[in-house]
């Protein structure tokens, strides 16, 4: 019985790392755009980011990384044969990964608060993919153990890659099109003012 426990909060805990993680790097995109806007909006906007950012990463992404990692804890106590496995292995690590990019958020958010962060919006728009990449490795890894399609997971994350590769340029072409179409907007819309 307790295996299904620990799978339960397991499982739980996963959803709600992994909305934190999307979700706060989404906020990083929205706080590094808020330069663009004039004072006093820019400052608004991007203290009110950092007091989201904090609360998203203390109160739901810290958490949800905790009773992932327990409950994994207490499965592999459960079922110490799974550590002999090379799936189990290659899971493994991919969760370091996922722990380093966690932490790495971490940095991020505080170089935010200082006004200090180097990273754009299209290199966020891309950091934001990287959990994705990493969970559909990992769900195939627990589904598939060691019958692990190697060769078509490579094109399927090979695949995701170049999608969202692609939707990340076609996003920045619409956002430039259409800052361009406002620009032309309230240009030809102050001449007709002056005269009027």
């Amino acid at each position: 019985m307790a295996y299904y426990w620990f799978k339960a909060f397991h499982i739980i805990g996963v959803v709600v790392w992994f909305a934190g993680l999307f979700y706060l790097v989404r906020l990083f995109i929205y706080h590094v755009e808020a330069e663009a806007e004039p004072e006093p909006a820019a400052t608004i906007l991007k203290n009110q980011y950092a007091v989201m950012e904090k609360r998203l990463y203390r109160i739901i992404t810290i958490p949800g990384m905790i009773v992932t990692v327990a409950m994994a804890i207490g499965l592999l106590v459960l079922s110490p044969d799974w550590l002999k496995q090379g799936w189990m292995h290659a899971k493994l690590g991919f969760v370091a990964l996922l722990l380093a990019y966690h932490h790495y958020c971490g940095y991020l958010m505080k170089q935010l608060a200082k006004g200090e962060c180097k990273w754009g919006s299209k290199q966020l728009r891309a950091l934001n993919e990287a959990p994705t990449l990493l969970l559909v490795v990992v769900v195939m890894l627990v589904i598939f153990k060691n019958n692990f399609p190697a060769d078509a997971t490579t094109w399927l994350v090979a695949g995701l890659v170049l999608f969202m590769a692609v939707t990340i340029q076609l996003y920045a072409r619409k956002r430039r099109l259409d800052k361009e179409a406002e620009q032309a907007a309230t240009t030809a819309e102050t001449p007709e003012m002056a005269q009027g």
